[in-house]
């Protein structure tokens, strides 16, 4: 836990470091009112972007917020886990979608929502799937939205200077002048493609952050951990259809379901057990086990906003007790 907080605090340094370069760099070249411009204009974006999300979000998963009498247990155990993070407890929804999956959204607390969908409510047990609903939670918990929101207005930002002086800075001034706007815009450039690195690199950050919450809410490891193989399973199988309409929002999932098939591939690493599922005794195992990463896989995790699932399951394997 003390190394995903120090990878958590070097990344903020990291990207306030790169603010401050920028703001030094753009007062320098072209003045601090256009930089402001640009600034104003991104976060505003981002703000209608963050309001607006969770609208978005229920229309792309055809989401519909459920009664008590309708899922007994799901309430149960939203309530139990909500309890027990010391949050209030979120509107509950359903997603027709046959894509098993969970994802927890809003814009603050009191306006959390947490969603299943028909799929994982189909594969998991109860145990399973109340580790995947503690893993949601803890990202509510974490404010997870909104601290990911805000890492990503920055190389948005970035990316607008860019298009701007790359593509619309070389008319007028002199040669002086436009070989320093090129500069900036190459600059921009390559910090935007830098920041959204880190920003994917802290979303994977989080997604850790929500395995450990989830355990500390009172779900064995084993339970979370077969859960997100049963995640992967069912995902490779779906259509490649089902996998494009959920594009958009796969971020807020539990896993990647783009990544499932190649994820599957490495997952044959863990012993299962003759349920499918992964016990105890298999996690420890995997404690103590030197894991195949390949590099494709390991290029493929920079650009992804999930960590590579068989780490991901190897790192709950170090919350079991002794």
């Amino acid at each position: 836990m003390f190394s995903l907080n120090m990878r958590m605090y070097l990344l903020l340094t990291v990207m306030f470091g790169i603010i401050y370069a920028i703001v030094s760099m753009i007062a320098y070249g072209m003045g601090v009112a256009n930089f402001t411009f640009y600034a104003v204009l991104t976060v505003g974006i981002m703000l209608v972007q963050y309001l607006i999300g969770p609208k978005m979000v229920e229309w792309t998963m055809k989401v519909r917020y459920v009664r008590r009498e309708e899922y007994p247990q799901l309430f149960e155990m939203v309530e139990d886990l909500a309890k027990r993070a010391n949050i209030p407890v979120p509107k509950i929804g359903v997603s027709p979608i046959l894509l098993p999956n969970a994802f927890a959204y809003g814009r603050w607390l009191s306006d959390s929502r947490v969603c299943v969908t028909q799929g994982i409510v189909n594969i998991l047990s109860y145990e399973e799937l109340k580790a995947v609903i503690g893993h949601e939670l803890t990202h509510i918990k974490n404010r997870d939205v909104l601290t990911i929101t805000l890492l990503s207005v920055i190389p948005l930002i970035l990316y607008r200077i860019a298009w701007n002086m790359l593509f619309w800075g070389n008319s007028g001034g002199d040669r002086k002048d436009r070989q320093n706007t090129m500069l900036i815009g190459i600059a921009a450039l390559i910090f935007y493609f830098v920041t959204h690195l880190l920003v994917m690199y802290g979303s994977r950050i989080r997604e850790y952050f929500a395995d450990r919450g989830s355990v500390v809410l009172g779900n064995h490891p084993r339970y979370l951990a077969s859960a997100l193989y049963k995640l992967v399973r069912g995902s490779a199988r779906a259509s490649a259809f089902d996998v494009r309409s959920v594009e958009g929002i796969k971020a807020f999932f539990a896993n990647d379901p783009a990544r499932a098939r190649a994820d599957l591939g490495e997952l044959s690493q863990i012993r299962l057990d003759g349920t499918g599922s992964i016990d105890n005794e298999s996690l420890k195992e995997l404690r103590n086990q030197k894991v195949q990463i390949g590099k494709g896989a390991k290029f493929a995790e920079l650009f992804s906003t999930h960590p590579n699932m068989l780490k991901r399951i190897k790192q709950l394997s170090t919350y079991i007790k002794a």
